[in-house]
């Protein structure tokens, strides 16, 4: 994808990186799946940016009441192409300026990712705040991961990355998305209000 669309492809996260295959494959297995059945399941590292190796994945055995899917994205709907027009943000200005990024994005988003997102039984969605709430989230799961404070040059490069999700993950606040239940949260991940 960065080689053959636009090089920002080649950060992992928005619609078009991730392996949509893969999970409907999972779900396949885990839907059919006898009782003496082992599924593996993959396990993604947010630390490296990326996936351990198969033989480290830990299996299902038997099949699930239930499969949950975390999945950011899914059921985000896309933009008008002309709300594409304008850069949002520093990365799509400096490194996007031509907009072949974001549309293509834009495609994965109200394409196979809307499509697998329909063919779920539910959809919820935990709507934060705004999105500055979602750089202090982050900043948290860093912390939690590396086990430390984050400095202020660690605080910035997270600022920097959630600028990849920005357009979508606004759209999605502001909703843009089509969802089952939305679960609204306040700074502290608290829900203030469920609807659907």
């Amino acid at each position: 994808m960065a080689r053959d669309v636009h090089p920002l492809f080649a950060t992992r996260g928005p619609p078009g990186t991730h392996d949509l295959a893969l999970l409907e494959r999972k779900i396949s297995a885990l839907s059919v799946a006898g009782p003496q059945d082992k599924t593996p399941l993959p396990v993604f590292n947010k630390l490296t940016d990326g996936r351990l190796p198969e033989i480290d994945w830990p299996r299902f055995r038997g099949r699930p009441r239930a499969i949950l899917i975390d999945g950011w994205c899914l059921g985000a709907l896309p933009e008008a192409p002309d709300a594409l027009t304008h850069p949002l943000n520093r990365l799509e200005t400096e490194r996007d300026p031509d907009g072949v990024w974001r549309k293509a994005v834009n495609a994965f988003t109200g394409g196979d990712y809307l499509a697998l997102a329909e063919q779920l039984d539910a959809r919820l969605f935990l709507r934060a705040p705004d999105f500055d709430a979602v750089l202090d989230w982050r900043c948290e799961q860093e912390e939690g991961l590396r086990g430390h404070d984050l400095t202020a040059k660690e605080r910035h490069a997270i600022a920097d990355f959630i600028q990849y999700f920005e357009r979508l993950t606004r759209r999605m606040i502001d909703g843009g998305v089509r969802m089952d239940v939305v679960v609204q949260l306040d700074r502290n991940r608290l829900p203030v209000s469920i609807t659907s």
